[in-house]
């Protein structure tokens, strides 16, 4: 006849004790004779008869989470990031081992190296948790087109394709023209080129008085210098301002390659485009700008930006996109700064960068404290802000322009002819 469960538990405890301060041959008989009463496993009958002479297990205490980053480490991590301008954390997490030691030489940092190895270990996921807090909604506005075609030369400057370009080396520019009307494009204002290499993504900024042809061709020059590799081509959209003799002629001369992209086609420059987002719009804002004066101080800022993001600014570049019906994969590189992927692109292409221009920018790197730049950049940002709130203007009109004109109720639309 089977036991019931209380029996057996009843047979259990009786030789739980004699179990106990039994010895190995005692423990070993009274097994066999439990687990033939009780028909239990051996190992289930030796759990049983531990768990009997040892009572109930007594509550564990409720652990504090264990803390890896103290208030220290996230400290340096939120100024870090704030010198860098807010990057995500798979940009921020591999540009942190330079930067942090930048700071540190520059006695902006001031951490041990225990808390410099915390900082720098902290993986990308737990950098965009820890700054979640910190991180503001930024609301985005779009800009206007003030592309405006030019013909003329269409045919002579072709569009451009993989067989003219090589997008690997160092050189090969897309420019374009960031329009600072503030949401007006009555009279005249300020606009600004934006030079972007796309193997390095090197980018370099000059603000002209309008988009004059002759202004954006004296940019490019000015702009040729501050590149530390030779131009060796330039592609731009199908604005007039481009599309010219004087810029035709100048590239001929200079052996460089001088391409246009598709017209109708968005994205086609891709790199510089995003570009225009990331530093022209984020450092420049929508606000119009028209006068000498905030010309000049835009192109102090730009002066200030160049070291800064060139030499420590990281950003990926996309390796692969997968379309599986309605989803899109995409696949990125690690994040690198622009100074990281030239000297990786000079191993490859020697004459992209020579031993003295390389030592250059290896001193200059050395020598440079970008949380100093960051500051200075503010500084001027508060002294433009305040000089166009002195013209009382606001910044972009969120509502549509096309209902800016309608008529009104009692107005009439259609005029009326005098009859002959």
């Amino acid at each position: 006849m089977e036991l019931s469960m209380a029996a057996r538990r009843q047979v259990a405890q009786r030789l739980a004790i004699k179990y106990q301060k039994a010895t190995k041959a005692e423990k070993k008989a009274i097994l066999d004779d439990l687990c033939q009463v009780n028909g239990w496993h051996r190992d289930h009958a030796r759990k049983v008869l531990r768990q009997t002479t040892a009572g109930p297990p007594t509550p564990r205490k409720p652990r504090a989470p264990a803390v890896k980053y103290t208030e220290e480490v996230i400290d340096a991590l939120r100024f870090c990031w704030a010198v860098l301008d807010g990057p995500t954390g798979k940009r921020l997490a591999p540009a942190l081992p330079g930067l942090v030691e930048s700071l540190r030489r520059h006695g902006e940092l001031h951490i041990n190296d225990q808390t410099a190895a915390l900082l720098i270990s902290m993986s990308p996921a737990t950098i965009d948790r820890r700054l979640a807090p910190d991180r503001a909604a930024m609301a985005t506005t779009r800009g206007n087109s003030l592309t405006k075609p030019g013909s003329l030369l269409k045919s002579q400057i072709p569009m451009r394709t993989w067989s003219d370009w090589d997008n690997s080396s160092p050189g090969f520019l897309e420019v374009d023209l960031v329009g600072h009307d503030g949401g007006d494009l009555n009279g005249e204002f300020c606009y600004t080129l934006t030079c972007t290499d796309i193997a390095t993504g090197w980018t370099e900024n000059r603000t002209i008085r309008n988009k004059a042809a002759k202004w954006v061709f004296t940019a490019l020059i000015e702009l040729q210098a501050q590149f530390p590799f030779p131009i060796l081509g330039i592609d731009s959209d199908n604005g007039s301002e481009f599309i010219n003799h004087h810029l035709l002629r100048w590239c001929t001369e200079a052996q460089i390659t001088f391409t246009r992209s598709r017209p109708n086609n968005k994205n086609d420059g891709a790199h510089v485009e995003q570009k225009n987002w990331a530093t022209a719009r984020r450092i420049a804002g929508y606000w119009r700008y028209e006068t000498p004066s905030e010309m000049r101080l835009l192109n102090q800022i730009w002066a200030i930006h160049s070291p800064l993001l060139n030499l420590f600014t990281p950003s990926q570049k996309l390796l692969t996109k997968t379309r599986t019906g309605a989803k899109t994969a995409k696949t990125y590189d690690t994040a690198m700064t622009p100074y990281q992927r030239l000297q990786q692109r000079a191993r490859m292409y020697p004459e992209a960068l020579d031993t003295k221009d390389e030592k250059i920018l290896k001193e200059k790197f050395t020598r440079t404290n970008p949380a100093e730049l960051r500051r200075e950049i503010g500084t001027r940002q508060a002294e433009l802000l305040t000089k166009v709130r002195r013209k009382n203007i606001t910044q972009r009109n969120k509502r549509n322009a096309a209902y800016l004109n309608r008529a009104k109720l009692n107005e009439s639309t259609t005029h009326t002819s005098r009859a002959s």
